[in-house]
């Protein structure tokens, strides 16, 4: 089975979308054989990836950071998306940090990049924001030698 993981911005903008949603499907629907993928189900590209890789057929697993997770969903929908990509899974990693954390996101980020054949990230480019985002996840990777294609509109800035 190959493993595919994500990391990925929570905020894609409006004029980016359309590309990032045929990237990630292109990467997910174009495998032959059976596939995992692997997606801590956070707002944007994380919930974006596990949708598509749903639709392609693959297992979902979700890597969840921490004890709290699911209070960090606080817009309309967003538990909601969440809970029923969670149901959804065929299986559920859930990381030992009681609390939502850059630590908990960071190692959320990095047992997703070891426990991947191929990494996707739906990335800007620039540096991460906290500890644990999209940049320190594809640099994580990239020491690891794992395969990185980054899906990214070229010119547009993430929310």
């Amino acid at each position: 089975m190959k493993r595919i993981g994500v990391t990925g911005h929570r905020g894609i903008p409006p004029e980016a979308l359309a590309h990032v949603r045929a990237g990630l499907r292109a990467a997910l629907c174009s495998h032959q054989g059976s596939l995992e993928a692997l997606s801590s189900l956070a707002v944007g590209a994380d919930q974006l990836f596990a949708d598509i890789a749903l639709d392609c057929g693959a297992e979902l697993t979700a890597v969840i950071p921490s004890g709290d997770y699911e209070q960090g969903f606080t817009a309309p929908g967003e538990l909601a998306d969440y809970l029923r990509l969670k149901r959804l899974a065929t299986r559920e990693v859930r990381l030992a940090f009681p609390f939502s954390t850059d630590e908990a996101y960071y190692a959320a980020g990095a047992y997703i990049a070891d426990h991947c054949d191929r990494l996707l990230a739906v990335w800007d480019g620039l540096p991460a924001r906290g500890h644990g985002g999209t940049g320190d996840i594809v640099r994580y990777a990239r020491d690891l030698g794992r395969p990185v294609t980054v899906i990214w509109r070229e010119g547009l800035l993430r929310d």
